[in-house]
């Protein structure tokens, strides 16, 4: 059966994101800031700096969850389909946005400054190109100092990650989330997951095929050969597929269900930045030092 029409247009959408600093509580003038991606939004948060709008709240609420948006974010609509004319009615001062993604760039130049960002710049190391545009935004809107602290955090916490989880190097860890009761998202080369792990010392147990973000929409029964694996599903309300997919035969079988090595986890943004990152790097710790 082909994968559901809901579930792939949901993956195509998502497809190109525990902050350390206080939000910033009043919107300066110059920091009336729309994010219409969730990547950039990200980036805004990492620095401290509450936006003024973010499009999608609802699915940001699904898909990301941490860091949570401010409860004064105004919500501009689809990221592929905003609202224009309430964002203009907002009067942003710049609206952050991920190129290739959304409307053109010369509708949005019409209402406010723009400002891009790449999620991977085809190198694989999107973990790389975040930290970059982390620190272009920060130079953008005044944030230098706080980049520069964020990104110390980060480091640290990677390097504590690192030594902690040491004893669980010798066991690949497969990275994935349900599409449907048939279909799941697994994680390789060239996505964000991989270079945190990477940087843990930590070994990726999908050695598949991905997209240029680091994905790869496969069917359950390609699962099959992965075994003395830990599994780890990130959730996304997927309640209903979960339970219908434990009912199946083809599941139960796998080595990694029948060796009690699945885990579902709380959601973490496959295509985010440093704060998601961070995020990855404490759901992933608490669920190898659950085994």
């Amino acid at each position: 059966m082909e994968i559901s029409r809901r579930r792939l247009l949901a993956a195509l959408a998502l497809t190109p994101w525990l902050s350390a600093l206080p939000l910033r509580a009043a919107l300066p003038e110059q920091q009336r800031i729309i994010a219409l991606e969730w990547l950039p939004t990200e980036l805004l948060l990492a620095l401290g700096v509450a936006p003024l709008a973010v499009a999608d709240t609802r699915n940001y609420n699904i898909w990301v969850g941490e860091p949570p948006l401010p409860p004064q974010t105004v919500d501009v609509g689809l990221r592929t389909e905003p609202n224009l004319e309430l964002m203009t009615q907002l009067h942003p001062s710049l609206i952050l946005c991920s190129n290739g993604y959304g409307p053109p760039p010369e509708k949005l130049k019409r209402i406010a400054p723009i400002m891009g960002f790449d999620l991977n710049r085809g190198d694989g190391k999107p973990l790389s190109a975040a930290r970059d545009s982390l620190r272009a935004l920060a130079t953008r809107i005044g944030r230098e100092a706080e980049a520069e602290a964020h990104l110390q955090l980060l480091d640290r916490e990677l390097a504590a990650a690192r030594q902690r989880l040491a004893p669980y190097a010798a066991r690949p860890v497969l990275l994935m989330s349900l599409m449907d009761s048939r279909h799941a998202l697994a994680f390789g080369k060239n996505s964000l997951f991989l270079e945190v792990m990477e940087q843990l010392g930590l070994t990726n147990a999908w050695q598949g095929e991905t997209n240029f973000w680091g994905s790869a929409v496969i069917g359950i029964e390609r699962l099959a050969h992965l075994r003395d694996v830990e599994a780890i599903c990130f959730d996304h309300a997927n309640d209903a597929d979960m339970a219908q997919l434990s009912r199946s035969p083809l599941w139960q079988a796998l080595p990694f269900v029948r060796a009690g090595r699945f885990q579902r986890v709380p959601a973490v943004w496959y295509y985010g930045a440093t704060l998601s990152a961070l995020h990855f790097v404490r759901v992933l710790e608490r669920a190898l030092e659950t085994r």
